[in-house]
């Protein structure tokens, strides 16, 4: 630069050459003052959180966000058209903009029930659909502007099984009671590990007073696949129960499809509890902590592992005036014996026996039942109801899961909260 001006030195005037020079730098100045200040905003605004971005803009000449694409309004349905669904999952239509109106879904057996958001714009089924139906869709979809357009149908269809399977309570809506009443749920089909997994998430229980209980699927097959629960302690007296099992619509595998919901309500009777101590050779039925009735008694022989009465909580399963008893192995076939309480699945009953009366608060003989006179069974069998515990001590033999259908009370709680 240096030998550039001294070769125009002989073609201009010191002093025009110093004022250009002078005008020429102010404006570099300027420029470089811009564009510093350029730099100096896009650190600025990097400070403030527009990292890489607003240096990149700035390098780039780019004022403005690039425009962003429009994404035009839809509506959509579920179930969409296709293979068959399971009656049992979501039900819905749902609009991104505007609202609906009028929407229904229709199926061969009539519409569904089913609400509106309170926006408008999405609608939802609140019942499971019927196996073996093909169902429409109508209604208005009403966009912000005001154009109004129908609903497309958007057929589907319902699966059609070949195998249906009902799960069955063992307490029937609005009875009452014992304290000791597990809640079973069976299905008379061996489940997979993953058909119970499945109905597991269906299940509930609500109760009127707080109650600490957990469901466990019994490791025996009696009756089928069961699940059970139970509280921890004994139900509180007076308490409300409700269970629930959403299970219509449910596939269960190699099962079948569960064909209906489970939806019973309850309530926890006297706290009743039966005392059978075998040494006694007597029992006592104590009602909210107060003994109200003593009977003599005579239990299973002892010397006998075979005819031992259980010890353990059983609880009261059933009841009828007469029952006939068979155990060819002791010599009686379809005796009949009365007013007869079951206590387990293993024969094992209390009940009226005359032709052991001489033992009845002396001596233990009998095959495994607790036997009474028929006057003592009588007031027994009008006094007891389902669930009451019937706590059984003494004997050299436990109740276990080979007795039958109600040992829940057997489990520790540890165990029965631990899982399968």
């Amino acid at each position: 630069m240096s030998r550039s001006w001294e070769r125009s030195r002989g073609r201009h005037s010191p002093r025009r050459r110093r004022s250009l020079h002078r005008r020429s730098l102010a404006t570099l100045t300027a420029a470089l003052v811009v564009l510093v200040a350029s730099v100096a905003g896009a650190t600025a605004a990097v400070a403030g959180g527009g990292i890489g971005e607003t240096i990149a803009r700035n390098l780039a000449g780019a004022g403005a966000e690039p425009p962003q694409p429009q994404v035009p309004a839809f509506v959509t349905t579920v179930p969409r058209p296709g293979p068959p669904v399971a009656p049992r999952g979501q039900v819905r239509a749902a609009a991104s903009a505007g609202h609906l109106e009028g929407v229904a879904l229709t199926g061969d057996d009539g519409p569904v029930t089913g609400v509106l958001a309170p926006d408008g714009r999405s609608w939802t089924a609140t019942d499971p659909l019927e196996f073996g139906s093909t169902y429409r869709w109508s209604g208005t979809w009403v966009l912000d502007d005001g154009t109004r357009r129908p609903l497309a149908e958007d057929a589907f269809s319902t699966v059609d099984p070949d195998t249906e399977i009902e799960g069955r309570l063992n307490i029937r809506d609005g009875a009452e009671v014992g304290i000791g009443a597990p809640v079973a749920l069976s299905f008379p089909a061996d489940l997979s590990d993953e058909a119970k997994q499945a109905v597991s998430k269906t299940l509930s229980v609500e109760t009127s007073t707080p109650v600490e209980g957990a469901w466990k699927w019994m490791p025996d097959d009696a009756d089928g696949s069961r699940v059970h629960y139970r509280p921890k302690e004994y139900w509180p007296a007076g308490t409300q129960v409700r269970v629930r099992a959403a299970l219509r619509g449910l596939d269960l595998g190699d099962a079948g499809w569960a064909t209906a919901d489970v939806d019973r309500s309850f309530t926890i009777g006297t706290s009743r509890i039966v005392k059978a101590d075998t040494r006694s050779h007597q029992i006592a039925v104590v009602e909210n902590g107060r003994e109200v009735a003593r009977y003599d008694a005579s239990y299973g022989l002892e010397s006998d592992p075979n005819r031992v009465t259980r010890s353990g909580v059983h609880v009261v399963m059933a009841k009828s005036e007469k029952v006939l008893m068979t155990n060819e192995a002791y010599g009686y076939v379809d005796q009949p014996q009365y007013w007869a309480v079951r206590i387990s699945n293993n024969g094992e009953f209390i009940h009226a026996n005359p032709a052991s009366t001489y033992a009845q608060g002396n001596r233990n003989v009998s095959h495994g039942c607790i036997n009474l006179s028929t006057a003592d069974a009588k007031e027994f069998f009008a006094m007891v109801a389902f669930g009451d515990p019937v706590e059984v001590t003494g004997s050299s033999e436990p109740l276990t899961p080979r007795d039958g259908l109600y040992y829940d009370w057997t489990v520790p709680w540890e165990e029965w909260t631990a899982g399968p």
